[in-house]
């Protein structure tokens, strides 16, 4: 055969043509494979060779990331499967992780006052429900109370997750659970308990069916202690291990506290009462009451209007009692003395206001005189001695004129005249009207003219002495203290508080019965009678108020005054709780 010359090129359709033809195209260089002569395989040089290895490197890393994909997929399959089939997918946060755990609260002594305790709730998906009709029938036979319309409504909605009812009682727990509805399940949570029911109501408070604190001692436990553990990641990764929450209150206190001021509801036929007592060297609030209250269990009655805390959250003008700080004033300042004799003969007209006293004595009145019957118009003459800025820096100092600062939320702030006060302003003031405050921030002011004259604002925390007096301030002299205590005993020995008086027990106090404004108009059938107290008055160690809300006179009486129903049912709580205080009334000592 002839041989092929080098300018002939090779014809036919093998690779190495087609290769070299693309190439001449491209005007590439001429690098292409070609064959080997010895085994007729085909090598890559140059361009070619470079491009094969960076197919071959992305193909590798594509196969790593879809191997990557599915490893993570096959992940959460895994952690789905071993999921409980009842549990919904949520995310829990720390506000949730609150609201699902919540430290037992007991009173100072270790009496359980709230606790949480397991409950069941029932949800739906309603993506998988085969038939809405059905389920919706199904939820109504086993909770008749419950509303058609809603549970159709949410078991309508385009979601995978929808509340059917919480706090669910375990009837209703097992009466759905027998229903066996596709696409409803059931969930364990908390639920919170009171097992004092009333009893404490207003210090407590009560929370929603998420947990939140919603009143009282358990709003501030969201306000405060929880928020902050939530804040620093504590509540995180499940529910916390709490201690028991103590607070101030004395369960047995609380108890007589409350059994008098139920009674004394319905003997005198009153709207509403309210009592608190609280320890004058610590501040600690032993016991509060108001009435009505609610049932925390069932938060019926919550946030009605006649339920609200009248000690805290209520604001009165509360009469003569508010008497015992102008007279306090009066002496503090050195413009009267305890011996200071002050015309009380006549009436006093301010512009066109005529002032007169209840019980009008028509004489002359010594300051201890004044405090014992009660003088409107000897009051005024002390107000007037020490002039109206000094009688106003008073009020101010004990803690009267501005918003008592307590764990208890929704403490109301004092309503009294803007700007300077006029004549008649001050000297309606100084008998307690024109001027409201809370019965509890009259307490703890009332605390300070018989504790040596040191204001402790008031706590529903334990507290000891020293802690107490880290926070204090001195507002009047211990002189004063002992001239207020003085009078307080002689007010319940031969003056309107006679009723108030224990035997055994030197208990002081005085009487306040207030007009109250309707229509506009000061209404003597409509009064806020009220009684503060202090015992034993030689070292008080606790001061009390009792408030009573447009008494009826009891049968038998004539007139509803305080000092004919606060003034005795702060006798009968003092002599109940005396002794649970370690207070033992002794014997009269002998002739």
């Amino acid at each position: 055969m002839a041989p092929v010359s080098d300018d002939v090129r090779p014809t036919g359709n093998g690779p190495g043509i087609l290769l070299q033809r693309a190439r001449a195209m491209l005007g590439a260089p001429s690098d292409v494979p070609n064959a080997d002569e010895a085994d007729g395989s085909i090598h890559l040089d140059g361009t070619g060779k470079t491009l094969a290895h960076e197919t071959r490197g992305r193909m590798l890393m594509f196969v790593a990331i879809l191997c990557l994909v599915y490893a993570v997929i096959g992940g959460r399959l895994l952690e789905l499967g071993l999921r409980s089939p009842d549990a919904p997918v949520l995310a829990a946060t720390p506000q949730q992780q609150i609201r699902a755990s919540r430290p037992d609260i007991t009173d100072r002594h270790g009496v359980l006052l709230a606790t949480d305790v397991p409950a069941t709730a029932v949800y739906a998906d309603p993506s998988i429900l085969v038939d809405v009709d059905d389920a919706v029938d199904r939820l109504v036979d086993a909770m008749p109370d419950a509303s058609r319309d809603t549970f159709r409504a949410r078991l309508s909605r385009q979601s995978q997750f929808e509340w059917i009812a919480r706090d669910l009682t375990p009837s209703q727990r097992d009466a759905l659970m027998r229903q066996g509805i596709p696409g409803v399940g059931f969930l364990e949570e908390s639920r919170r308990f009171y097992p004092s029911g009333r009893l404490a109501a207003h210090v407590l408070g009560a929370v929603n069916v998420d947990h939140e604190g919603l009143e009282g001692i358990e709003r501030y436990l969201d306000r405060e202690p929880l928020a902050n553990l939530a804040q620093f990641g504590f509540l995180e990764g499940g529910e916390a291990d709490f201690a028991p929450t103590a607070i101030a209150l004395d369960a047995r206190v609380q108890h007589v506290m409350r059994d008098v001021l139920e009674r004394g509801l319905e003997r005198y036929q009153a709207i509403g009462a309210t009592a608190a007592l609280m320890d004058v060297r610590t501040g600690e609030v032993l016991g509060l009451v108001s009435l009505p209250d609610f049932d925390p269990n069932t938060r019926e009655g919550l946030g009605d209007e006649d339920a609200l805390n009248r000690a805290v959250g209520g604001v009165y003008e509360l009469g003569s009692v508010f008497k015992v700080f102008t007279i306090a004033a009066g002496l503090d300042s050195g413009a009267v003395a305890i011996d200071t004799m002050h015309e009380a003969r006549r009436p006093i007209r301010i512009g066109n206001s005529t002032i007169n006293d209840f019980h009008a004595r028509r004489a002359m009145l010594s300051t201890t005189e004044v405090f014992t019957s009660s003088s409107n118009i000897g009051t005024i003459r002390i107000a007037e001695a020490m002039g109206i800025p000094v009688q106003r820096a008073y009020y101010e100092r004990l803690g009267l004129l501005s918003r008592m600062d307590v764990e208890l939320p929704g403490a109301a702030r004092p309503f009294y005249p803007d700007g300077e006060w006029s004549r008649l302003s001050a000297a309606t003031i100084s008998f307690g009207h024109g001027l409201t405050t809370t019965p509890l921030q009259l307490l703890t002011g009332v605390s300070a003219t018989v504790n040596g004259g040191i204001l402790i604002n008031p706590t529903f925390l334990p507290r000891g002495e020293t802690d107490a007096m880290q926070a204090a301030s001195r507002v009047l002299s211990e002189q004063t203290s002992a001239y207020m205590r003085e009078m307080f005993r002689a007010n319940v020995l031969d003056g309107s508080g006679r009723r108030a008086a224990v035997e055994g027990l030197d208990v002081g106090g005085k009487t306040g019965t207030a007009e109250k404004i309707v229509d506009g108009a000061y209404s003597g059938d409509h009064r806020l009678n009220s009684f503060v107290s202090a015992f034993p008055m030689h070292e008080p160690q606790y001061a009390m108020i009792v408030v009573i809300d447009e008494p009826q006179p009891a049968e038998g009486q004539r007139s509803a005054t305080a000092g004919l129903n606060a003034a005795p049912m702060s006798g009968e709580i003092i002599s109940r709780v005396a002794p649970l205080l370690g207070l033992v009334p002794q014997a009269p000592a002998a002739n």
